[in-house]
């Protein structure tokens, strides 16, 4: 059995329409910043607070392990299952990037550390940190930006 790549995991195991309705909200995002350069900065300090799917599951996993963990303690020792199940899912999650609450966060928006990485390209893009001038419409920028994109996010092709 081979073990997908750390940077399509979490992707491989996501619905395609979870996938596509994340990259719609991005590429939505990215026309309006397109429109409005001047909150370019203000949503790329949002993209450092984000948390990614990891930082997500790893809080998630740490909170139940360490409530079962308590409960196990202080009531009865049956409670000592749920860190067992949790680390269980974590493991499975390091090695196949799906566990069960991953389908959930990714319905709630959640996304891997790549996707954001993506938008923070682009947004970096589209304020012109990568180019000596920024005479382009911004829907010329944004169709640039989104095929730059698209190339640092083959997943969003080559799946399924």
């Amino acid at each position: 059995m081979e073990l997908p790549t750390t940077a399509e995991r979490v992707q491989m195991h996501t619905a395609e329409a979870t996938d596509r309705r994340i990259q719609k909200e991005m590429e939505m995002r990215l026309w309006y910043f397109a429109h409005n350069p001047e909150k370019i900065e203000e949503r790329l300090h949002e993209l450092d607070r984000e948390w990614d799917m990891e930082r997500t599951l790893e809080s998630n996993a740490a909170t139940l392990a360490l409530s079962g963990t308590l409960l196990g303690m202080m009531f009865s020792r049956k409670y000592l299952l749920l860190p067992a199940v949790v680390t269980g899912f974590l493991l499975q999650h390091a090695l196949q990037g799906w566990c069960p609450p991953v389908p959930l966060f990714r319905r709630m928006g959640v996304r891997t550390q790549g996707e954001i990485e993506a938008e923070r390209y682009a947004l970096r893009a589209l304020r012109g940190d990568f180019q000596t001038t920024t005479e382009e419409e911004p829907t010329e920028r944004i169709q640039r930006t989104m095929n730059v994109v698209s190339e640092q996010m083959p997943m969003a092709q080559t799946r399924h």
